[in-house]
């Protein structure tokens, strides 16, 4: 019990021991014992009677203006940890108000506001559980992928927030394409899958330094692949042809070069791969007529 533990245990318990010890009567009497434990034994159950007593203070019901307003106010001046337990509070104590309601999601925006993701998370996904024809829970479903965008970390560590923040992000454009919320959505995820590809780049190139030319081959055809719309297309297709070569494979290398050149000629990619697959340099292109653009484009048409 709390009070016991700031008690001065030098005084409490040596004053009884000479209690015990040092009776006022004769010390072979049994009344001078008893006489000592009478004196002691009140003072010890009033310790513990006084100890035991120290508790919150008791629960009282307030209006649910009163608590939501009040956890408003917090708002209002970024105390959000004040906040959170204020709409939380009023959940608790009027549970069935439509205060309560709106309460669920300010709770999770107070969280989101003061970096509990983890709790932001909860409190919106149990919103989204409770309301889903709410029409705040687009609100909701934006707000759990903000959550996991915000904890986005860079290529060089475990991307699995990332793909949290991707497939939160489309279920809002999936769920509500023509909300508000749904626009700045599609932003966050051109940003999250150029992110994503990145990684895949990242790990790509470690197999293509480490001489393990098929491991690196699956990961820059995964970019290709899962990731067109990104900027790591045009390395990817160069880094192909690089591990292509390396392989001796020369025919595979000249069409992923073909792709390359055709889809990226303006590129620095573009002259470096011409330059490895031909041991050239580029040669001048035509002007933009219909008519194929160099040793690329020729190799594109006959390919395709």
């Amino acid at each position: 019990m709390p009070m016991l533990r700031r008690l001065d245990s030098s005084r409490v318990v040596p004053s009884a021991r000479r209690a015990f010890a040092t009776p006022a009567v004769n010390p072979g009497a049994a009344g001078g014992r008893s006489l000592g434990i009478r004196l002691v034994l009140p003072l010890f159950f009033s310790l513990v009677l006084a100890a035991c007593g120290a508790k919150d203070p008791p629960y009282v019901e307030r209006p649910v203006e009163e608590l939501y307003n009040t956890a408003m106010d917090a708002v209002a001046v970024s105390e959000w940890e004040a906040a959170a337990r204020g709409f939380d509070e009023v959940e608790r104590q009027h549970p069935y108000s439509v205060w309560a309601t709106k309460a669920q999601l300010m709770a999770a925006y107070a969280h989101y506001q003061k970096n509990s993701y983890t709790d932001a998370i909860s409190a919106a996904e149990r919103f989204i559980q409770l309301h889903p024809g709410s029409k705040e829970t687009p609100y909701a479903y934006y707000l759990v992928g903000i959550c996991y965008y915000e904890q986005i970390t860079d290529v060089g560590r475990d991307q699995k927030i990332t793909q949290q923040a991707l497939n939160a992000l489309e279920e809002v454009v999936r769920r509500y394409p023509n909300s508000e919320y749904a626009r700045d959505a599609r932003l966050k995820i051109d940003l999250t899958r150029d992110h994503l590809a990145g990684k895949e780049m990242t790990i790509g190139r470690y197999y293509l330094r480490s001489g393990q030319q098929i491991a690196a081959i699956n990961r820059f055809r995964a970019v290709i692949e899962k990731y067109q719309t990104t900027t790591h297309v045009p390395e990817a297709l160069h880094r192909l042809a690089e591990a292509y070569m390396s392989l001796g494979v020369l025919d595979e290398a000249q069409n992923v070069a073909a792709v390359l050149g055709y889809n990226y000629p303006g590129s620095e990619w573009y002259v470096d791969t011409y330059t490895l697959v031909t041991g050239e340099a580029v040669p001048g292109t035509k002007s933009a007529n219909g008519e194929s653009k160099g040793w690329f484009g020729r190799t594109w048409n006959s390919i395709f």
